[in-house]
C-alpha cells in the first residue's frame, strides 16, 4: 500500500481492483452455482435479486459517534451535510447497495436545500426519509424539550415541535424524500412524574396535526423504543404502542423497527412478522447489540437474527402480502472503526442475510411446519443460513460496477488520508446515537 490517492468512486479505479479478483471469484461462483442448482436453485437470478435490493445510509453515521462518557472525532470527518453526500457516495460506488441517503434535521439543514439535492444528483444519491429532532434543544430555540416535546404538557412545547415536523415535510419535499420518520425520547424517569395515559393521548394530538401535513404519497414512520432517556417509561416504548398510534392516524402511517430498541432477548422476528400481518410494516432501522441499543455494525453480534427477519421479509414477498413494501435504513454508531467502512460492511451483511433468506425452500419449509416436523423446518432455515453466499455477493457488486472487495479498495483509494488533509479536524458533529 502506498500514501497515493485515488478517488474511490472512479469506475477505472474500481474496475482495475476488480480485475485481479475476478478469476477467483468466476470459480467460486461457478462452485457455488453447481451446488444451488442440485437444490433447484437458479443462481443468477438470486444475484439479480440481490443486486437489486438498496438500503439507505444514515447522514449522521458517517462521522464518529459516542457514548454518553465521551466521543472520540476521527480523522477526516465530515464538516457539514455536504461532506456527509460526499463520504455517502463512497460507499454506494463501492458496495453498489445504497442509493439513497436519510437526512437528520437540524443536524443537516442548510440554507440552500436545492442545492444539496442537485449534489447529491450528481453523486449518484437520492434521499430517503427525513428524520426530525425533538429529543434535544438547539441553539435559538424558545422553548425546552427537557420534560418532553410532542406529549408535552405545555400546549406551547408541543406546537413548536409540531412545527419542526412539519417543517422537515417541507425540507423533505425540496429534496425528493417521501417519508417523515418521527422518534422522540418522550417519557418519565420516575414513577408518578407523569399520567401514562394521557401523555399518549398528547402524542396522538400532535401526531395527527403532523400527519394532516403529509402530501398525499408520503408516509409516516413511527419509531419506537424501550428506554432512553426515559428510563423508567417511554411514550412509544414498543411495538404495540407504535402499532396502536399508527392505526389511529391512518393508512400512512407505519412502524418503524429499529433492532436494538427492543427489550434484551425480544424476538424481533416475530415483530415484524405480526406488523406484515398488520399492513403496517414500515421499514428498519439496522444495527446490531448485545446488551441494549448498542448500535454495533449490523449482523456483527447476532447474523442468524439477521437472518431469520429478513426469512420474514422473503416470506412476505413469496405469499405477496398486502401493503408491503418496507424501507431499510442503517442507523449505527461508530465510535472505534472508521464510519464509511463499518457501514459498508453492514451494507453488505443485509444483503448477505437477505441472500440467505432467498435460498431458503419455501415449499419444504410450509410443508414442514403443516407437518410438525419441527426438527426439519429448523434444518431447513439452517441450510439457507450456513450457505456461504459471498460469491452472489460479490457478483452483484460487479455487475453494479462496484467493488468485488469493496474495504479493501476502500482503504488502497487512501480516501481516508485525502479526508484528513482537506477536512479540518472538527469537534461539532452533530451525530450520535439516535
Amino acid at each position: 500500500m502506498t500514501d497515493k490517492y485515488a478517488d474511490p468512486r472512479d469506475r477505472a479505479f474500481i474496475a482495475d481492483d476488480n480485475a485481479r479478483l475476478s478469476k477467483d471469484l468466476d470459480a467460486d461462483y461457478a462452485a457455488l452455482g453447481t451446488i444451488l442448482q442440485r437444490r433447484g436453485l437458479d443462481i443468477d437470478a438470486i444475484t439479480n435479486t440481490v443486486a437489486s435490493f438498496g438500503v439507505a445510509i444514515p447522514s449522521w453515521g458517517v462521522g464518529t459517534g459516542g457514548t454518553r462518557f465521551a466521543r472520540f472525532p476521527g480523522r477526516g470527518e465530515p464538516r457539514h451535510v455536504f461532506d456527509k453526500l460526499e463520504d455517502c457516495a463512497v460507499i454506494h460506488s463501492l458496495t453498489g447497495a445504497t442509493p439513497t441517503v436519510s437526512l437528520h434535521l437540524p443536524w443537516d439543514y442548510t440554507e440552500d436545500m436545492p442545492a444539496l439535492r442537485q449534489r447529491a444528483t450528481a453523486l449518484g444519491l437520492g434521499f430517503d426519509a427525513v428524520n426530525s429532532n425533538t429529543f434535544q434543544d438547539r441553539p435559538g430555540q424558545p422553548l425546552s424539550y427537557k420534560f418532553g416535546s410532542l406529549t408535552h404538557t405545555d400546549a406551547a412545547v408541543r406546537a413548536q415541535a409540531i412545527e419542526h415536523n412539519i417543517d422537515c415535510i417541507r425540507i423533505g419535499q425540496l429534496l425528493g424524500s417521501k417519508a417523515l420518520t418521527v422518534w422522540i425520547g418522550d417519557g418519565a424517569n420516575f414513577p408518578g412524574q407523569q399520567h401514562l395515559g394521557r401523555a399518549f393521548e398528547r402524542y396522538l394530538e400532535s401526531t395527527a396535526q403532523i400527519y394532516a401535513a403529509l402530501p398525499a404519497d408520503w408516509r409516516m414512520l413511527i419509531e419506537h423504543k424501550m428506554f432512553e432517556p426515559a428510563f423508567y417509561a417511554t411514550v412509544i416504548q414498543d411495538w404495540g404502542s407504535s402499532l396502536m398510534a399508527a392505526q389511529t392516524l391512518g393508512p400512512k402511517a407505519f412502524c418503524l423497527v429499529d433492532l436494538g430498541h427492543h427489550a434484551p432477548n425480544v424476538n424481533i422476528e416475530m415483530i415484524v412478522s405480526r406488523l406484515v400481518h398488520a399492513r403496517r410494516l414500515g421499514g428498519f432501522h439496522f444495527n446490531d447489540s448485545k446488551y441494549g441499543d448498542d448500535d454495533l455494525d449490523t449482523g456483527c453480534i447476532d447474523p442468524y437474527r439477521l437472518f431469520l427477519i429478513f426469512n420474514e421479509l422473503v416470506d412476505a414477498q413469496w405469499r405477496k402480502a398486502p401493503d408491503f413494501q418496507p424501507a431499510h435504513m442503517l442507523d449505527q454508531s461508530h465510535n472505534v472503526t472508521d464510519p464509511i467502512e463499518s457501514l459498508m460492511t453492514s451494507a453488505i451483511e443485509l444483503q448477505r442475510a437477505y441472500a440467505q433468506a432467498l435460498l431458503v425452500d419455501r415449499q419444504a419449509l410450509s410443508d414442514y411446519q403443516q407437518g410438525n416436523d419441527a426438527l426439519m423446518a429448523a434444518q431447513t432455515l439452517k441450510r439457507a443460513f450456513t450457505t456461504d453466499v459471498q460469491p452472489i455477493l460479490a457478483r452483484a457488486r460487479l455487475q453494479k460496477g462496484a467493488a468485488i472487495d469493496p474495504v479493501g479498495a476502500y482503504r488502497r483509494s487512501n480516501y481516508r488520508n485525502e479526508c484528513a488533509n482537506k477536512r479540518p479536524s472538527a469537534q461539532n458533529f452533530g451525530g450520535g446515537i439516535v
